[in-house]
């Protein structure tokens, strides 16, 4: 049979190309005469003819005294498609009009998601998620081992981002070398830091807490954990700033 993919490819059902490619070949044709040869059930042949009648591919013709059917001239073949973008298309603008209804029920109904991240590619696409953040990104830093991990062009590439899309930060972070470079461009960088003493309150991940999502990194151990919670992050939020005031007292007493 001639060019049956060719049909299926402009969106014909398998058994739809086969009846309609049956029926250009015979021309007038009883149910049993298509069906026989397009390879299907007389029922099934029936069913389908009544579709691509539907559709305006096929009619019958209602003078003889055995019901027969003929095929309209190929060129219907666009209208037909035709019709199935102007379709299409008001389903897409139905689509738009009740996405905001779709949202709102997600959002009620939306579980506590976690995803795992393994390796340095998959932990860079986890962090770049912050740059999603549509508030101020809360943050336990680390900036050695980070820049040691992804290196400094990418550490660099990532702030830019971050301050192009104007998302600001603050950071609890080490009193090291990698973090008091970075505290020289708080302002230009949209970032507020407290320092504190790296020998006494060393930590080896990163953590950032931004809209509902908590994100853990461990560069050393190269995985990454992220939580998606209102709940969580909330109490998390919470945590920081506890931590956030402490971090301010301890600067202070240590003249950072």
């Amino acid at each position: 049979m001639i060019n049956k993919k060719g049909l299926i490819n402009l969106g014909f059902g398998d058994k739809e190309a086969s009846v309609y490619l049956a029926l250009l070949e015979l021309g007038p044709s009883t149910t049993a005469e298509i069906s026989g040869k397009a390879g299907i059930n007389r029922t099934t042949g029936y069913d389908i003819l009544e579709s691509l009648i539907n559709d305006g591919l096929v009619s019958p013709l209602g003078e003889t005294k055995i019901q027969k059917f003929v095929a309209e001239n190929p060129d219907k073949v666009i209208v037909f498609l035709e019709n199935k973008i102007k379709i299409g298309e008001k389903r897409l603008r139905q689509a738009y009009n009740i996405l905001p209804e779709l949202f709102s029920i997600y959002n009620i109904e939306e579980k506590p998601k976690v995803k795992y991240y393994e390796g340095i590619n998959r932990m860079k696409e986890a962090f770049e998620d912050t740059l999603t953040s549509k508030e101020e990104i809360l943050a336990y830093a680390i900036g050695s081992d980070a820049i040691k991990s992804v290196g400094n062009e990418y550490v660099e590439d990532y702030i830019n981002k971050r301050v192009i899309k104007n998302i600001k930060i603050r950071v609890i972070c080490p009193n090291d070398r990698d973090s008091l470079t970075m505290i020289n461009k708080n302002k230009e960088q949209l970032r507020e830091s407290i320092v504190i003493p790296e020998d006494k309150f060393h930590f080896s991940v990163e953590t950032d807490i931004y809209d509902n999502k908590i994100l853990t990194i461990s560069w050393k151990e190269k995985f990454a954990v992220l939580i998606e919670s209102k709940e969580i992050a909330d109490a998390q939020k919470k945590v920081f700033e506890l931590a956030w005031l402490g971090a301010k007292s301890l600067n202070k007493k240590n003249n950072y």
